[in-house]
């Protein structure tokens, strides 16, 4: 039985481990305190407005620039400094806080590693506590790891540079509450990792940096933006000491990129193109216009002109207030069977020589098999330069709300739709048994690719879309083809390891979430309940 700890004013649900107790300090937890007592109430209010906005664009009211920025948009300011060791970011890799993953991504080829307490990480409260000893010990450079057959692996010299990414504004921290309710994951996240480390980091040239997720509003980043200088002023540090990347991961953010950089220029030093997230977004946020309901994932690549005018409009955008433009994620891993390996890396080659011609600054990888791919296609296009901050796209064509909105073309096909069935249980198994990044078919999916699944599917089903083969989406059909899709995973991964799984609780998710008349905003919502 968990054993209720109270330290004013927040509760513990879970009797601290000896690990707990070493994060958990009480000097750490009266900051985390300080932190959640002032900046939880206006998170609140927050996270209502995002439910205001989204009600208007059911009602028709379609996303757009705010007219009341214009002064901010069309008047000419740049973000604060840039440290020395973020000016160059050609590939950064990411992945979830585990102790071996975070060696091996700090020594792969790359120059950043964006670890993760979001997207790829389940968060059990065991793991988050884990994730935060592990940075402390990366911090230190203290980090080791010896698997089972005895393999030690250890830091080498010249490590990347570590940014970590919180939980977004939605996420709940369930095993700390405050006034009875549990308190921000995201202030949970920020707090231990900045309180832990940022000694170490400044004395060692570096500083603490930030990942900032599934933002929707430039008050979001006004939010942040205080957070970061509440935080700078409790310890002594000059402002603009705390760094942070933005991902564009929401429909309604690219509409606000010049008013979100405004608003964190003290702190921030770019945004990047979180594209799956983004593309799971534009479904949810426009799932009421049926105009706008997307074909199969995989046709909705970068080409698509929606995601390309998103791409360029905020390299622009950045360039010009001298900050980073990041480009997307690969999520293919290498592998052992020559001819797939080729066409993976063939794959890889010709998004990030997109990326990097449109202008981005540095790219991201899921694995470390990819990183030399990735670097030689930065390497060329960047060559003596640390970055593409010079490429200020001047003669583009001004991008406009209908150029970002654009309707996608394409099929909706039974083979795409049972794909998504089978990825998004697959997915959701994986995470509520505690693991957030998982290989599925070839790709390394996190919570955004099964988010795409199911949404996909949810809007098809909501407008009664039809298939190429003539079938009408209904929750019938969504029904026939989960139950049959489920026997297809059973015998691709074997009896054994399906009925060791959580895959009926898994499906049993998958239809509430796909099925109902309303859309959950996000699946590890209802997941973490599952949670330990």
């Amino acid at each position: 039985m968990s054993q209720q700890i109270t330290r004013s004013p927040l509760a513990f649900t879970r009797q601290f481990s000896e690990q707990a107790s070493s994060v958990l300090t009480e000097q750490a937890i009266d900051f985390l305190s300080d932190l959640v007592s002032q900046f939880t109430p206006s998170r609140s209010q927050l996270l209502t407005e995002r439910k205001t906005v989204q009600a208007n664009i059911d009602r028709g009211v379609l996303p757009d620039f705010i007219s009341e920025m214009t002064s901010i948009r069309e008047s000419e300011w740049q973000i604060k400094s840039i440290p020395n060791d973020l000016r160059d970011r050609r590939v950064e890799i990411t992945g979830p806080v585990e102790r071996k993953m975070v060696i091996n991504a700090l020594n792969a080829n790359v120059k950043v590693f964006m670890a993760d307490f979001e997207d790829s990480l389940a968060p059990e409260w065991a793991k988050v506590i884990e994730g935060q000893i592990n940075l402390r010990d990366a911090v230190k450079g203290t980090i080791s790891y010896t698997n089972e057959s005895g393999k030690i692996y250890q830091l080498k010299p010249n490590p990347a540079v570590l940014v970590c990414r919180v939980r977004g504004m939605h996420l709940p921290e369930k095993h700390v509450m405050w006034e009875g309710e549990p308190i921000p994951g995201g202030l949970f996240d920020f707090a231990l990792y900045f309180f832990h480390n940022y000694r170490e980091l400044l004395a060692k040239g570096s500083g603490p940096y930030f990942y900032l997720p599934k933002m929707q509003s430039y008050k979001e980043a006004q939010w942040w933006s205080q957070v970061f200088s509440y935080a700078e002023d409790s310890v002594g540090l000059p402002r603009g000491t705390i760094k942070a990347t933005v991902l564009i991961e929401t429909l309604p953010a690219v509409f606000q990129m010049d008013e979100i950089l405004y608003h964190l220029r003290d702190h921030i030093v770019g945004l990047n193109c979180g594209r799956w997230d983004y593309i799971f977004s534009y479904i949810k946020t426009l799932k009421n216009h049926p105009e706008r309901v997307l074909p199969d994932r995989q046709v909705v690549t970068m080409e698509q002109p929606f995601l390309s005018a998103y791409s360029r409009l905020l390299i622009k955008t950045c360039h010009r207030r001298g900050a980073f433009a990041m480009g997307g994620m690969a999520a293919f891993i290498p592998s052992k069977d020559p001819q797939r390996n080729e066409w993976v890396l063939n794959k890889v080659i010709k998004d990030k020589e997109l990326e990097a011609a449109n202008g981005h600054d540095g790219t991201w990888i899921a694995h470390p098999g990819l990183a030399d791919t990735a670097m030689s296609v930065f390497n060329k296009a960047l060559g003596t330069r640390a970055n593409q901050l010079d490429v200020l796209r001047e003669h583009d064509a001004p991008i406009n709300a209908e150029a970002l909105l654009e309707p996608c073309s394409g099929s909706r096909t039974a083979e795409g739709m049972r794909a998504n069935i089978r990825v998004a249980v697959q997915y959701i198994e994986a995470w509520i048994s505690g693991n957030g990044c998982v290989p599925i078919y070839g790709l390394m999916e996190d919570a955004a690719t099964a988010e795409i699944s199911r949404t996909s599917i949810w809007q098809w089903i909501h407008h009664g879309k039809t298939l190429d083969d003539g079938q009408q989406v209904t929750k019938a059909l969504f029904q026939r083809m989960l139950a049959e899709e489920m026997q297809v995973i059973q015998q691709e991964l074997g009896e054994q390891r399906f009925s060791s799984g959580r895959f009926h609780e898994a499906a049993a998710l998958m239809e509430k979430i796909t099925t109902q008349d309303e859309l959950i905003d996000f699946l590890t919502l209802p997941g973490y309940a599952l949670l330990a």
